[in-house]
């Protein structure tokens, strides 16, 4: 699978605890689902000129729901938790709330 940097990160995810992760400096991200953690940590490292220290990868799982008398399900999406060092930072987080 040959992917560009902008194809394995989808989107950031911005909840309660991604922010508080991020005190942390860890950032979270959803992920194509074929990406590997080397992948990730390329990807993340080329668009924002960050060191990437560690990958932490989950499957999220989809989830039944109800619309009135129908039936049917949110869709399964993978994600990935990125810890920097120190000093280093994404500026596109910093400024978002959730």
């Amino acid at each position: 699978m040959n992917l560009a940097a902008h194809d394995i990160i989808i989107k950031p995810i911005m909840t309660e605890k991604s922010n508080s992760l991020m005190a942390q400096n860890k950032y979270t991200f959803e992920v194509h689902r074929n990406a590997n953690k080397i992948q990730i940590r390329h990807a993340v490292e080329q668009i924002f000129k960050v060191k990437v220290l560690s990958v932490n990868t989950m499957n999220v799982p989809s989830k039944p729901k109800r619309m009135g008398a129908f039936l049917g399900k949110t869709r399964s999406w993978k994600k990935a938790i990125v810890a920097l060092p120190a000093g280093q930072r994404i500026e596109f987080f910093e400024g978002a709330s959730v």
